[in-house]
């Protein structure tokens, strides 16, 4: 078994100069780096006082199911000989928040639109969605479920 360990560094930027010392005193932002790459600018949603011009962690959770599903199709694809032309997904999620404040997603779908080069590879591209879908390492370790809403066109 392989083990493969992912590092990120978060740098919260959101103080206004006295910290925590009031709910509505401090921003909700922060910065992620990941060695080498750009950085994401994060904050909470919107609802919970957060900055909407910054990814939030609920998005990130969404595009994190909807990236890993992609790639993982691609790739069955290419093993399968289904040319892959276009690929897009308008995936959403379904957070339910508890009245203390806590809350947990219920739900993902995922709806990718796929156009294929040849009429003869939709069904195959259609079937691969599933496989797909079992085989992505981020859906599998979430406890609620991922409904994936395939579309395949010619």
């Amino acid at each position: 078994m392989k083990k493969h360990t992912y590092q990120t560094n978060l740098i919260w930027t959101g103080n206004r100069g006295t910290g925590t010392t009031n709910y509505r005193d401090y921003d909700r932002d922060y910065d992620i780096h990941i060695m080498g790459k750009p950085v994401i600018l994060g904050s909470s949603d919107p609802a919970f006082l957060g900055d909407p011009k910054r990814h939030n962690p609920e998005e990130q959770l969404v595009a994190a199911l909807s990236s890993c599903h992609l790639l993982w199709y691609l790739h069955l694809c290419a093993e399968a000989g289904v040319v892959v032309i276009e690929y897009e997904d308008e995936a959403s999620g379904v957070m339910i928040e508890n009245e203390n404040g806590s809350g947990q997603f219920s739900e993902v779908t995922l709806r990718p639109r796929v156009r294929v080069r040849k009429q003869m590879m939709v069904k195959q591209a259609e079937v691969l969605h599933e496989e797909a879908h079992g085989l992505c390492f981020i859906a599998r370790s979430v406890n609620f479920p991922v409904y994936v809403e395939g579309d395949v066109a010619f």
